[in-house]
């Protein structure tokens, strides 16, 4: 049977007509080992005498790129040459180019602290502070200090929260630029000098060697024997062999040789620095959590204006009531409708939440990111050290073997002809996978090694077998080369089916490294032997971690589906997908700037993005955008990465994860930090989110509902009886609810196992039902007390006062306090549980506080004479029947819930349901989950942490200025010997360093 490769290769077969035709000369085979397709440099084209040197034009990549064009082309463009810039002409290209370093703001911490009191919820806060204590002022009675004093203290507390947990947040531009190059040595007029990098400026000519960090981008002028690695940067497992005219990256690291080159871009114009200016392009400062406060804020601003329009006209102007008095009662929806202490209880549950992930190794730098990674519908990961260990690894299962030696007798020729010392990634892997790297010179006596260079492209160990005394020789390398090594025992079945074998590990993404074994006749180690015969073909690829492929499933268990997003090839990428189960249909980054083929399967390049299981070749602008096109179809997304090639993305999902040995960029860029190798943690995490996430929920419902029946309830009985509750119970009923609902942050509750959403529409639907029934209890009551003597009669209470004259009793207002207390605080136990409030068990701690929080109300109705709020102690009697009331009251909310699930919730949905199918018929089946969209809301704005007014505040008075790097920070960076002890110290301390 014909081998088709060895056909294709060959070219067209003889023909029949001519059958004894010379036989062509054999045409050189070639071999597809593991390696980038190399572009090949091209002239700039445009007339360079008209390129001005300036970032304008340098930088545009319509007019001339650096990075690709001719050396030459550099050198003219830059107007340089290899003796250096001049000290003047430095001096004038650092004011033309700025420094090589990137800057960030410096944000004044007081305007920061007043950030957090300018929104909304915390407008009504202060203009009720403000009612309390400017307005309140007249008709012989001193402003209600008690209030203003309640209010003030609850929005310091907020404030100072919020505070706490950014200023503690981690600084991504910060960390980038703390990776870049402290030193660099620069030939300046001819001489070679240190300087600091942040000095450089393009056309200078830099020098650097092993261990050094490549200080700015340039191209090679000179290169001997250079390996770059840029994993951090790129994502490429490997390190990258340089050449002359290559490409180096700031940021990156050289592993060996030394090279020279000229800088082509500095700074934020680099490609580390293009990086860094994508985290935090955005305006982020509205997340998601803070959308959803925004439209509940909104609701409840929305009912407490239209009931506060209406107790204006109907008290003042209908009623006649005179200043004072109106404005007690406003003050009422004020400060009871607002939920008040709603930054606050949700910042708790969010912290709590922070706290139980880190027993799961996962350190939250943004609280929030807990409740968006409960929503999340996508999670996008980095390949290498994401996925992978980042560790070079032989597959055993895959040795080809083409002579008499066994798989195992293939890898322990190839571990002879490895370094044992001083090892690079391919001599490591092979020694590594004998298990026991003692074996690599045992029972051989070591003559002579040649180790790898980039002309041999192989090593070469000369030894002696100690067992026999025979000499013997052993070489591995590329496969072109060592094929042509072998001059014994090769035959054209042998070649077709190397090349064969070799194709099929290209198309998986495998390296391919041969092995070649020939024996020495005599002693003389140098002599020539009997001609290397290949023996073995080695497959090496970067292994998944092991508990990845667990991670996977458990994740589309949970309802999130995941992509792969790597800078590796095409062919890796689809390996890696097809080992984890993960699916291997993925596609090269071009597609997202050319889009899906023309009549293809997909209609647009957001349907390919959506079908897609990864994409390969990605550089950060493209994971940037991957990242942000599925934002937009409504899909909230997290990112895992571990390098600064990733801290872009991390920053732009809705949840950023660096994975355990990120670096510094990629940790301040995320979200959450892990701090245990693999991605397992990520599962928990998600668990976790979304019991915070339920917390939330109820608490939402529960707000929402007390705002209802506060503005309602006490709107309806000023309207019916003139009724005036003093504002300061209102505060008490408020500071004793929230107290309660704190411990919400430990109760009990059932994760969902599908990704959570903010279903507005459920939660205010549930909110007015509760609300207008808790309502109903309390003007039922207040009806009863005053239009008959029904509880007088039946159980021989009384109140103080004259009922008929005087509908405000001391006493009433005591009454209706402790039934409003009572019932709402005991609403939650309804709103937390989806059965009967008595089949799903509260926590320990919310059943606690309710019970304190029910005493002290009682202690204060029965104790409570404080003549300056209007109240006034009540017999136990009367505290006996506003019990039994509630009671008789709270049992039918079970019956509203289900009554509502029935009828209003179940409509809501099955219209969400409608809309999603229409969406999905209009989009080829592509399904999307539609969120809000960052610009879509009106109010969101309003409550972003720093606004544009505290900006423009900041500038006038000479905040927010550009602060420069402080030269010692970034010292430790200054040798090799520092950069290792500093990756040691970012790693968990137990991980091992090689």
């Amino acid at each position: 049977m014909s081998d088709p490769i060895a056909e294709k290769e060959a070219g067209p077969a003889p023909t029949n007509e001519q059958p004894d035709a010379a036989e062509p000369e054999k045409k050189k085979r070639e071999y597809k080992d593991f390696g980038h397709d190399e572009e090949k440099p091209t002239h700039a084209n445009v007339d360079m005498s008209q390129i001005e040197l300036k970032a304008e034009d340098l930088y545009d990549k319509e007019k001339v790129d650096l990075e690709t064009i001719v050396i030459e082309d550099v050198f003219k463009l830059l107007q340089c040459d290899e003796a250096g810039l001049s000290d003047d002409e430095a001096q004038r290209r650092l004011e033309i180019f700025g420094p090589n370093k990137l800057e960030s703001e410096e944000q004044n911490a007081f305007l920061q602290f007043l950030s957090f009191m300018w929104n909304p919820l915390s407008w009504v806060m202060e203009g009720a502070a403000l009612v309390a204590i400017v307005l309140s002022n007249g008709e012989h009675r001193p402003p209600d200090w008690e209030d203003f004093v309640g209010i003030v203290a609850l929005l310091l507390i907020n404030s100072g929260i919020g505070f706490y947990e950014e200023r503690n947040a981690g600084n991504a531009v910060k960390a980038l630029m703390d990776s870049l190059a402290p030193k660099a040595k620069v030939k300046r007029a001819g001489t070679w000098r240190e300087i600091e990098s942040s000095e450089l400026v393009p056309g200078d000519m830099i020098s650097f060697k092993i261990g050094d960090i490549v200080p700015a981008d340039c191209r090679l002028t000179e290169a001997i024997n250079v390996s770059i690695d840029q994993a951090a940067l790129t994502g490429e497992s490997l390190p990258q062999s340089k050449k002359l005219g290559d490409q180096c990256f700031s940021g990156s690291t050289c592993k060996q040789g030394e090279a020279e080159g000229v800088v082509i871009s500095t700074g934020a114009n680099t490609f580390f620095g293009r990086a860094a200016s994508l985290v935090g392009q955005d305006d982020d400062t509205t997340g998601h959590l803070q959308k959803i406060l925004a439209q509940i804020g909104s609701f409840c601003l929305v009912s407490i204006g239209i009931f506060v329009i209406a107790e204006i006209l109907v008290l003042y102007a209908g009623f006649r009531y005179n200043y004072r008095r109106g404005l007690d009662d406003i003050l009422v929806l004020l400060i009871g409708g607002i939920p008040i202490a709603m930054p606050t209880v949700l910042s708790v549950t969010l912290a709590v939440g922070a706290q139980q992930l880190a027993k799961h190794k996962a350190i939250v730098t943004r609280i929030t990111a807990i409740e968006e990674l409960a929503g999340v519908t996508i999670l996008c990961s980095d390949k290498t050290g994401t996925l992978t260990t980042n560790k070079l690894t032989i597959d055993r299962n895959l040795v080809k073997t083409y002579g008499p030696f066994s798989g195992e007798d293939v890898i322990l020729l190839a571990a002879y002809a490895s370094r044992t010392e001083n090892q690079d990634a391919i001599d490591q892997c092979v020694v590594g996978a004998l298990g026991d790297t003692s074996r690599a010179r045992a029972g051989i006596t070591l003559l002579d090694f040649k180790p790898f260079n980039p002309v041999d492209k192989r090593t070469e160990i000369t030894y002696r077998e100690e067992s026999s005394g025979k000499l013997k020789r052993v070489t591995k390398g590329m496969t072109g080369i060592i094929i042509e090594l072998c001059s014994r025992n090769k035959t054209e079945d042998q070649e077709n089916r190397l090349e064969a074998d070799v194709e099929e590990f290209a198309t998986r993404g495998l390296r391919a490294l041969a092995v070649a074994y020939e024996e020495l006749d005599g002693q003389d180690h140098e002599g020539e032997g009997n001609g290397f015969e290949l023996i073995g073909l080695l497959a090496i690829f970067d292994p998944p971690r092991e508990d990845t492929k667990q991670t996977i499933d458990d994740a589309l268990a949970l309802g999130v589906k995941v992509k792969m997003v790597t800078g590796d090839q095409l062919a890796i990428a689809k390996e890696t997908g097809r080992r984890l189960g993960l699916g291997d249909h993925m596609y090269p980054s071009k597609v997202l700037k050319e889009g899906p083929a023309a009549g293809g399967k997909h209609a647009n390049l957001d349907e390919m993005i959506m079908d897609a299981d990864g994409f390969a070749g990605v550089f950060p602008e493209h994971k940037y955008e991957i990242v942000k096109r599925l934002q937009a179809l409504g899909h909230l997304c997290a990112m895992t990465g571990d390098g600064a090639n990733d801290a872009p993305a991390l920053s732009r999902a809705n949840v950023g994860i660096a994975v355990e040995g990120a670096t510094d960029a990629a940790r301040g860029a995320a979200d959450i930090v892990l701090t245990e190798p693999g991605l397992s943690t990520i599962v928990h995490a998600i668990r976790g989110s979304r019991v915070i996430f339920q917390r939330m929920r109820n608490y939402s419902i529960y707000a929402c509902a007390v705002t209802i029946r506060i503005v309602v309830c006490f709107a309806i009985l000023a309207f019916a009886w003139k009724f005036d509750f003093p504002p300061f119970m209102v505060l008490i009923i408020a500071l004793l609810n929230d107290g309660t609902i704190m411990t919400l942050s430990v109760d009990r509750v059932l994760p969902s196992n599908t990704p959570d959403s903010w279903d507005l529409a459920e939660i205010f639907a549930y909110a007015v039902a509760y609300g207008l029934y808790l309502t109903a209890s309390t003007v039922a009551l207040v009806a009863i007390i005053l239009e008959t003597t029904f509880f007088q009669d039946k159980f021989g209470v009384s109140l103080s006062g004259n009922l008929t004259d005087h509908r405000n009793d001391p006493q009433l207002h005591m009454i209706v306090y402790l039934q409003v207390a009572v019932i709402s605080q005991a609403l939650i136990f309804v709103t937390r549980s989806h059965s009967f409030f008595f089949m799903e068990r509260p926590s320990f701690a919310l059943l606690g506080a309710f019970l304190v929080a029910q005493v002290i109300s009682s202690i204060i109705a029965a104790y409570g004479n404080w003549g300056f709020t209007s109240i006034h102690a009540i017999e136990g009697g009367w505290i006996g029947i506003v019990w039994v009331w509630n009671i008789i009251w709270f049992i039918p909310l079970d019956w509203i819930k289900f009554a509502m699930k029935a009828t209003v919730i179940k409509s809501l949905r099955q219209r969400h349901q409608a809309a999603a199918a229409r969406e999905m018929q209009a989009t080829g089946g592509v399904p999307l989950t539609r969120t809000q969209s960052r610009a879509a809301s009106v109010h969101e704005s309003l409550y972003r942490n720093r606004v544009s007014f505290i900006r423009r505040a900041a500038r006038k008075v000479g905040f927010g200025q550009k602060i420069k790097m402080n030269p010692a920070e970034l010292q430790r960076f200054s040798s090799i010997q520092a950069q290792q002890t500093g990756q040691v110290l970012a790693r968990h301390p137990s991980r091992p360093t090689a």
